[in-house]
C-alpha cells in the first residue's frame, strides 16, 4: 500500500473516530439534559395554542389542544372526548389542502403570504361547528371560547410582566425599556402578552 493511501486512510479513520466520539458525547449530554414539561398552569387560546408559565407559545403548531378540549368540556359540561373529537373534526375540515404536486397549499385554501386569517371569522366558525357537534347552544360555546382566550391572555400578560420585572431587577433592561415592550405588546406590534 502506498504511503499516500495509508495517510489518507489514517486521516479518514481519525476523522470517523472523532465524529463518533463527538456523537456519543452529544448523546450522553442529551440524555442528561432535563426535558421541559408542561405546567399545570398552561392555558389555551381558541386556536389551540398554549402559553406556559414563561409566556412562550406551545412547542409545535397547534400547541396544547388537549388543554383547550379540557377547558371547553369543563365550561360546557360535556365529555372531554367529545370535545376533542369535535375540535379535531373542525380542524380537519378547515385545514389548507396541498396542491396537486404536494408542495404548497392550493390556491384559495390559505391566506395570502404576509396576511393572517380573519381570527373572528375562524372563532365564529369554530363555535358554530362545535355547537352543532356537541348539541350545545352556539352562544354558550362562543362565551366559553372567549373566557378561555381571556384567561390565556391574562396569564401571558402576567408572565411577560414577571419576565420584564426580572430583567429590570437584573439590570438587563431599564424600566423605560420594559414599559416600551409592554406597550408594544398591548398595541399588537409584537407578540408576547396576548392578542
Amino acid at each position: 500500500m502506498s504511503r499516500t493511501k495509508r495517510i489518507t486512510l489514517g486521516l479518514t479513520a481519525g476523522a470517523l473516530a472523532l465524529g463518533a466520539g463527538l456523537g456519543v458525547t452529544g448523546m450522553a449530554s442529551a440524555a442528561e439534559t432535563p426535558t421541559p414539561s408542561a405546567t399545570a398552569s398552561a392555558s389555551a387560546s381558541t386556536d389551540g395554542t398554549a402559553a406556559t408559565d414563561s409566556g412562550k407559545r406551545g412547542g409545535h403548531k397547534g400547541g396544547d389542544r388537549g388543554q383547550l378540549a379540557a377547558d371547553l368540556a369543563t365550561k360546557l359540561g360535556v365529555e372531554e372526548a367529545k370535545v376533542t373529537e369535535a375540535i379535531k373534526a373542525f380542524r380537519d375540515a378547515n385545514k389548507p389542502t396541498e396542491a396537486a404536486d404536494g408542495t404548497a397549499p392550493a390556491e384559495g385554501t390559505a391566506p395570502a403570504e404576509g396576511t393572517k386569517p380573519d381570527r373572528s371569522a375562524m372563532d365564529a366558525a369554530m363555535a358554530k361547528s362545535l355547537a352543532e357537534s356537541l348539541g350545545v347552544e352556539e352562544s354558550k360555546v362562543t362565551a366559553a371560547l372567549e373566557e378561555i382566550r381571556a384567561a390565556g391572555q391574562a396569564e401571558r400578560a402576567a408572565a411577560l410582566k414577571t419576565r420584564l420585572d426580572t430583567a429590570v431587577a437584573d439590570g438587563k433592561l431599564t424600566q423605560a425599556e420594559a414599559d416600551a415592550v409592554t406597550k408594544a405588546v398591548e398595541a399588537g406590534v409584537i407578540g408576547g402578552g396576548g392578542r
